[in-house]
Order: C-alpha cells, then sequence, then structure tokens
C-alpha cells in the first residue's frame, strides 16, 4: 500500500522547509520532540499531510467507530481524542460555552507520511502518489526561510473567570475533598479570544521556539488549528509494551543556575506535589489494569523532575503488558481522559470538574498522536497549548492545576499563570 524510500539530510533547513511546504494540504499533522531523548520515543519528528480517507464524529460510539475504522484501513492513521470523548465511557455530559466547535473526534490517513530520526527521514507515499515525491522533494528544497519571522498582532485575551470567581470554585472543589467525595481533581480555566484572526503556522513556529517541548504538535484539519507545546505524554504502545507518562508538580525556572537548582530540589521534596503525582500515578496503575497481562503493571519511575525551558515538571512512568488479540483502540479507551487531567476517583472527578469549570474542554485535556498499521501508538496530552478556529475567529488556550486538600487557592492561581506564561508571551506579542 505505502512505497518507502530514505535519504540521509544535510540541510540544516530542511525540517523548517518541510513545515512550510506542509500547509498547501487541508489535513496536516506535526509531532516534534525538539530533540528531547525521550525515553520510549520512536520518532524524532514527523509530519502526515493530505488525507485520503478519515473519520469526523461526535461523542456517540466514538471509540467503537475509531476501532472500526483503525481495522479496516490497517495502515498508518493520525488524529485526536477531545476531553468530551469521555462522555462515550461513561454516563456523563459536557454542556458548557464551546467557541472552538471541534469535531469531538478526527483521524485521518495520510497520502504523504515523513519519519525523521536523527538525520535520516524516512518517506512513506501511498502508490497512488508517489509519483510525485521526486517533485515534493524540489519543493521542500526551494522553500526560502524568513529568518526573522512574521510580525503578528498582538490578540487582546481575555479570562473566562476573574480571579475571585476562580478561588471561590477551588474552594468548591476544597469542600468537596474535604468531605471524601474527591481526593484530587485538575481544575481548568480558560483564556480566549472572540474575533480575532492570527497566523497559525507563525504562532506556533514562536510558541515551538519558546517552549521547545517534547511533545509539541501543530495539526490542521481545514479550518481547525492547534499549536501545542506540551510536555506530557499520555500513552504510548511499543510492541506489547504500553507506557504512561503522568505529569503532576510544577515548579517556575530562574534565570539564576543556583536558585534554579533550589526551585527544581523544592518541588523534588514538596509533599504536596508529590502526593498528587503518587495519587494519579495509582489512578493509572488502574487504568492500565483494565488491559494488561497479570502482574504486568509496573511503576518504573516514580516522581522524577524534569526540566524544560519554562517549567521543572515532576513526571512517573508506569507500565504494562498486554496481549497482542488487544485492540489498540481498547487500551486508549479504557485509560482515558488521562488521569493527570481529571483526578481521583476519576469520575467522580469529572462530575464536579463539570459543574465547576465555565467551559466545554474540548481538545483541552485530549490528545494528539498516530496508530501505526502494526497497532502501536504514541499520544501526547494537550495542555500549554493554543486552539483556534480560523472560521469562527475564535482563539483559545486553557491551564489548569491540580487540587487536593493541601491547596492554596492562591498559589493555584499562580501556578495557572505560570503555566500560561508562553501562550500569553505568544499571542500578546
Amino acid at each position: 500500500m505505502r512505497t518507502r524510500h530514505t535519504f540521509t539530510i544535510t540541510n540544516p533547513d530542511f525540517k523548517a522547509q518541510l513545515l512550510q511546504w506542509s500547509q498547501q494540504f487541508e489535513e496536516v499533522v506535526w509531532l516534534d520532540s525538539n530533540s528531547h531523548q525521550q525515553h520510549y520515543s520512536t520518532y524524532d519528528t514527523v509530519l502526515a499531510v493530505d488525507a485520503f480517507t478519515c473519520i469526523s464524529t461526535d461523542c456517540q460510539q466514538a471509540f467503537d467507530q475509531l476501532q472500526e475504522y483503525q481495522t479496516i484501513t490497517k495502515d498508518w492513521i493520525f488524529g485526536y481524542f477531545t476531553y468530551d470523548l469521555k462522555n462515550d465511557i461513561e454516563h456523563l455530559k459536557s454542556e458548557h460555552v464551546d467557541g472552538l466547535d471541534f469535531p469531538e473526534l478526527f483521524f485521518f490517513q495520510p497520502k504523504k507520511l515523513f519519519l525523521i530520526t536523527g538525520d535520516v527521514v524516512e518517506m512513506q507515499y501511498l502508490k497512488m502518489v508517489d509519483d510525485e515525491l521526486e517533485s515534493d522533494l524540489k519543493d521542500i528544497a526551494a522553500y526560502k526561510l524568513d529568518q526573522e519571522g512574521t510580525p503578528l498582532t498582538p490578540v487582546n485575551i481575555q479570562m473566562r473567570l476573574t480571579k475571585e470567581q476562580y478561588l471561590e470554585k477551588v474552594n468548591t472543589m476544597l469542600a468537596h475533598i474535604h468531605r471524601g467525595d474527591i481526593y484530587e481533581a485538575n481544575f481548568c480555566h480558560e483564556f480566549y479570544a472572540e474575533k480575532t484572526e492570527i497566523d497559525p503556522l507563525e504562532t506556533y513556529i514562536k510558541l515551538n521556539t519558546i517552549s521547545k517541548a517534547p511533545f509539541a504538535a501543530y495539526f490542521k484539519n481545514h479550518q481547525h488549528y492547534v499549536l501545542c507545546a506540551s510536555p506530557e505524554r499520555y500513552l504510548t504502545k511499543i510492541n506489547q509494551k504500553v507506557i504512561s507518562q503522568p505529569i503532576k508538580g510544577t515548579a517556575t525556572r530562574s534565570t539564576d543556575t543556583l536558585i534554579d537548582e533550589n526551585l527544581k530540589n523544592e518541588l523534588q521534596n514538596n509533599p504536596k506535589e508529590r502526593s498528587e503525582n503518587i495519587m494519579i500515578v495509582d489512578l493509572v496503575r488502574n487504568d492500565l489494569a483494565h488491559t494488561a497481562k497479570k502482574g504486568s503493571v509496573t511503576v518504573e519511575e516514580l516522581c522524577a523532575v524534569y526540566t524544560f525551558e519554562q517549567v521543572h515538571q515532576m513526571i512517573s512512568t508506569i507500565t504494562s503488558e498486554v496481549d497482542a488479540n488487544i485492540p489498540p483502540v481498547q487500551i486508549v479507551k479504557t485509560t482515558f481522559p488521562m488521569g493527570s487531567m481529571t483526578g481521583a476517583p476519576k469520575i467522580s472527578a469529572m462530575q464536579i470538574i463539570e459543574n465547576l469549570e465555565a467551559t466545554k474542554r474540548g481538545l483541552y485535556s485530549g490528545s494528539i498522536g498516530y496508530f501505526t498499521p502494526a497497532g502501536d501508538f504514541d499520544f501526547n496530552v494537550i495542555i500549554r497549548s493554543i486552539l483556534y478556529n480560523a472560521e469562527n475567529r475564535y482563539v483559545s488556550y486553557s491551564v489548569g492545576s491540580a487540587i487536593t486538600s493541601k491547596s492554596d487557592p492562591l498559589k493555584e492561581f499562580e501556578e495557572c499563570l505560570i503555566k500560561a506564561k508562553a501562550m500569553k508571551e505568544v499571542l500578546e506579542n
């Protein structure tokens, strides 16, 4: 079905030219590790463009439809899961305002695929377009890059909740926790702009330059865009091994090396941050157990602190082994939405989140990634991301934090502002 060609990259601008070249297509998924040497990563950069087939649906029986689509195509498929697919899995609902209006699930089978590892690129083209490969490579090499970049028009960002409203809602969340309804919940709020136009590619490039995140993504589906600088992997499957790497625990960075190291050490030893992380590790272990071989769920790394451009983050790694006959979509379904963006117990946390948040999450705290023909997959967590509907002229980003019994509402608000810093900087220019 696909022809394969490989060559060694000698032009240092090849990746940037490739991303520019991709903009002519209506469907684009660009996944970039930004040279982070993440354990369990298969490729450094991936580009998939131009849908041969696709699936686009609301939440009703979405996972069943995707499983059928994935089984029929037996090919690479790229796309996303929105947070609101929770309503397909549990008796839940999403009734808040939604200015973005994305389909709740979208995947496509690309005609053209580029897989970059180190300085080697493998191109997999469907046979129907294989004769375009040579001209495509010439077109990519001919792209002239603007080293300065296009100046962006500042965007006037509004908060969906005022500071006072945010603090009041966190206190309500704390009351649920103190009553024993939940142990932890991820409470999020939206920053947005209406009647606004942005340059999606330039905005992504600037956001990625600031963040250099290991699970960055640029997504385009006609008028829908995701400009993602995510530091977090949701779930990956390599052969029969499944890996989840939830983030819980955040500290700001400092330009002073000594202060920065102290901030990192404080995060490593912070009992509140560690308890947040461990609660989610327990939740993920339970989620993975639904499809795991008995006794195979393992915590490989607990509360390790990793450093990124904007923040330090506490990350744990949980793995399991699955039988070869378990459908890959089923593994995703039994772990979705990811515990780091919900809370514990998961269903109760999602119900309380829905009652307190003011915006439909949509693609925020969902996931972008791919399935391979062999049934492997890799998906990120859509955080630190700008979402854009060009037709509606609506721009949005959301941030959140984990609320536990030890939470101080004001400090949680300040943590949200730290997480919003890169998106705010890019949009407000």
